[in-house]
Formats: C-alpha cells, sequence, structure tokens
C-alpha cells in the first residue's frame, strides 16, 4: 500500500538482505531522505524498575511504541527497533502528525496504566546530518515473512543522547489519552536458557575506531555465534512455552480499549483460554494452523539486530560466551569498541500481532533478567 504523499517508496524500495553476516555491508544501507523525522522514546531510570522486578513492564512499554506508530500508520510498513526498555523509528514528513499524536499518547499511557516514566523525542534528520552524522537503513529478513530495520551512521546513537539532555522532546498527551495498542500481547511465558545461559549483547564503536577496525570485530562476533547451533537463537524451534492464564495477562488487560477493567479482564482470560486450548491441542481454526504459526514465531523473532551498534540475545554455552567476552575485550583494549555483557537464565517474548492469519506478526526478544538494560548499564560504566 503506498499513500499520497509516497511516504512508502523509500523504505519499501530498500532491498532486504537475508544472511545476517553480510549487516557490515556499507551498500545494504540507504541514507533517509533529508525531511524524514527519527522518533526515539526510553524508559527513566529503567534500571530501578529491573531491580525491582518490573522488566515485562518495561518491555511492554518499549513494544507499546512501535504498537501505538504501527496503529497509527494503519498498519504501513515503516523502519523501527526494539531496544528493550525503549524504542526508536522514522517516518516521513506525511506521517509526521500522526507519528507524534502516537508518541504523545503512549507516553501518557505508559506513565498511567504501567506507572512508568517514558521520555519521547522527535529529532528531524536534518539535524542529525548538521552534526556531521547520518542514518542510513537497511532491511533484514529474518525469515520470508517480514524484515527489521537495521540502523548506522551514528545519527540514531546521537537522538538518543539529544533526546535524554531534554532535546525535540514530545509532550505526553492529556492524561487519561489511550494510543491504539491492538495486536500488543505477552501471552508467552519467559523462554529458559537450553545451552547454559541467555547472554545479551551490546556492542558500540569506541570513540575515534577505525570503521574498517570496528567491521571487523563486528564480523568476528557474528561468525562465533553462527557456529552455535541455530545460531544462538533463545526461542526454542517448538516456541515459547505457554500456560493460563498467561502471567503477562494484566498487561494485555491495560494495553485495551473500552469498557470497565472489569470487563477488559473477562475478554483476556476468555480470548487467552480459546488460545491457549487451540494452540495446546494444535487445532486449526478458520486458516488459523498453530504449527505453522509457532514456526513464524520462531522465524520472526528478532533476536539480533544493528541500531548503530550490535544488539544480540543468545542462548548460548558457556564456551560460546567466554570467546565472545575474550574477542571483545581484545578489541575494547585496542579501542575499537565499547561493549556490554549481561548474563541471565531466561529470555522474553512481547509480541505485536495485528492478524494471527498473516505471517508478518512481530516478537521481540529481550532478556528475562534484565537484558538489554543491564547490558547498557554495563557498557556505560566502561566509558572513561
Amino acid at each position: 500500500m503506498t499513500t499520497s504523499d509516497g511516504s512508502d517508496a523509500f523504505y519499501g524500495g530498500i532491498p532486504v538482505f537475508r544472511g545476517f553476516g553480510s549487516l557490515m555491508d556499507p551498500a545494504l544501507y540507504a541514507p533517509l531522505p533529508d525531511d524524514w523525522t527519527v522518533g526515539v522514546a526510553d524508559i527513566v531510570e529503567s534500571t530501578k524498575a529491573i531491580a525491582a522486578q518490573r522488566y515485562k513492564a518495561v518491555n511492554m512499554a518499549g513494544a507499546a511504541v512501535i504498537a501505538a506508530v504501527t496503529n497509527a500508520l494503519e498498519g504501513r510498513e515503516f523502519p523501527f527497533v526494539f531496544g528493550g526498555d525503549g524504542a526508536s523509528f522514522a517516518v516521513s514528513a506525511g506521517d509526521l502528525g500522526r507519528a507524534r499524536e502516537a508518541l504523545a499518547a503512549t507516553a501518557t499511557w505508559v506513565g498511567e496504566d504501567l506507572d512508568l516514566v517514558m521520555r519521547v523525542a522527535l529529532v528531524p534528520v536534518t539535524a542529525v546530518r548538521a552534526q556531521g552524522l547520518d542514518i542510513r537503513l537497511a532491511r533484514f529478513g529474518p525469515s520470508p515473512n517480514l524484515s527489521y530495520a537495521m540502523f548506522s551512521g551514528g545519527g540514531l546513537g546521537w537522538a538518543e543522547a539529544a533526546m535524554k539532555r531534554g532535546e525535540f522532546a514530545v509532550p505526553a498527551a492529556p492524561s487519561g489519552t489511550l494510543p491504539d495498542l491492538t495486536g500488543l500481547s505477552c501471552r508467552f511465558e519467559e523462554i529458559p536458557s537450553a545451552r547454559g545461559l541467555i547472554l545479551s549483547a551490546l556492542v558500540v564503536p569506541a570513540q575515534g575506531a577505525d570503521p574498517r577496525a570496528f567491521r571487523t570485530v563486528i564480523e568476528d562476533v557474528i561468525d562465533l555465534v553462527e557456529q552455535s547451533p541455530d545460531a544462538g537463537r533463545p526461542v526454542p524451534s517448538g516456541g515459547p512455552p505457554l500456560k493460563w492464564p498467561p502471567s503477562g495477562n494484566e498487561y494485555e488487560v491495560r494495553a485495551m480499549r473500552g469498557g470497565s477493567r472489569f470487563k477488559r479482564r473477562a475478554l483476556v482470560l476468555a480470548t487467552t483460554l480459546f488460545a491457549y486450548v487451540v494452540m495446546r491441542f494444535g487445532i486449526s481454526v478458520g486458516g488459523f494452523v498453530p504449527n505453522t504459526y509457532v514456526r513464524q514465531v520462531v522465524e520472526n523473532s528478532d533476536f539480533r539486530k544493528y541500531d548503530d551498534g550490535l544488539r544480540m540475545i543468545l542462548d548460548c554455552t558457556p564456551e560460546l560466551a567466554r570467546a565472545l567476552t575474550q574477542r571483545l575485550a581484545r578489541a575494547a583494549s585496542d579501542g575499537i569498541v565499547r561493549y556490554g555483557l549481561h548474563r541471565q537464565d531466561a529470555a522474553m517474548m512481547t509480541c505485536f500481532t495485528l492478524s494471527a492469519l498473516r505471517s508478518d506478526h512481530m516478537h521481540f526478544i529481550d532478556g528475562a533478567r534484565g537484558g538489554y538494560a543491564s547490558a547498557a548499564t554495563a557498557l556505560k560504566a566502561t566509558a572513561a
């Protein structure tokens, strides 16, 4: 689908690449048009929320940004990246107004329904380029079903830092404003490690690092991971665990519009019970085939990505974790990278499914005991 202002032409025109090992090939990336805007959002003091064991709420908040903007744009494709305790995206000039409203409403909902503080900002691409940086996009297809955006050029990191300084801020919407979060859910349970541990990894270039040396390190890291079973994917082939009622049930209730909290909770309980029975016993209903859906859940999970740095949630052996740590430590001592690692025993998934009959449902992966946010804390500790 193309809007009247042709806003889909740019992103839709970027070819999808399949092999994650070619991630650092600059030829895959196209610069954002000058009239586009970058949206950034994160949870303030997410480490405190994690310490209070509220990481599912933190993840739900980050995924809500993507759900709200997607629904505001009527389901059309746009580039975004899920960051665990936040999200980033880019929109054309024609979509900016709707994206702004969705961001403002999401910030209000996160504060009032999740009891978290979300800061949001919209940064013009021209402001990024005025800093001598760029924002370039590639599209990685983890499966034939969909693609996720990859960001390079240093501009996204600068936009996030500007947001944290209070620049380009989008004020929260008036109290009671609800974003459209249709399709946002978290019905799967935590995914325990099958190989030893779940490793959250963030790797960014050190200040002044040679881009070619940084590319080599990232490619070495990916090569190490590719040699592990299923490239370290934390989602097992049979899909994540299911139970009823889901432990994330209340978050789905809060994401719904309309009716009292009691009525919404009853509806979610009934809906999730039906879904549980269908999935548990493999019952095909109206074109929905549980085995096909589970296979797509596994294939569509975003457990590795790039947004001015490499992000991965890996189910890996202690030996692989050691090998990755040694390679990254050596690169850090050479002044090429800064990195943060966080070890835990399980991963978690937050889902965005506009229709269970479509194959492009999205599944955002993070660590279940701190994940990306804890890895970012470890990374910040390396800054000197």
